[in-house]
């Protein structure tokens, strides 16, 4: 059973569009990613490890619009640090990017 949060507990949670601007083989980590760099608009840059390889090439993912949790706390993966959280669907054990159907300016929360 999923636990019941209140309003006040998501609303914590920041989620924002965001452009990949960068992708990279995150070589050091345990199983497949790639590192990616993600514009946030007015936000800034921001980087996170993603395990997305088995759907996705960096051709694929390179100005691809996505959404992601831009206020959790940093967390070390291996020798990288991510300071974001990509969001995305699992399907059969894969992770299926969530995305807006038309672009949006970088940076516009998700609501």
């Amino acid at each position: 059973m999923n636990p019941i949060i209140s309003f006040d507990d998501f609303s914590k949670i920041d989620l924002r569009i965001g452009t990949i601007i960068d992708v990279l083989e995150h070589e050091r980590a345990h199983k497949p990613a790639y590192i990616l760099t993600i514009d946030f608009g007015d936000l800034g840059t921001k980087k996170s490890s993603a395990q997305i390889t088995s759907l996705y090439s960096k051709n694929d993912l390179l100005e691809r619009q996505i959404i992601a949790n831009v206020n959790f706390s940093n967390k070390q993966i291996a020798n990288f640090v991510s300071e974001c959280l990509v969001l995305g669907a699992v399907k059969n054990f894969k992770v299926v990017l969530l995305s807006p159907e038309v672009s949006v300016p970088n940076g516009t929360p998700v609501r």
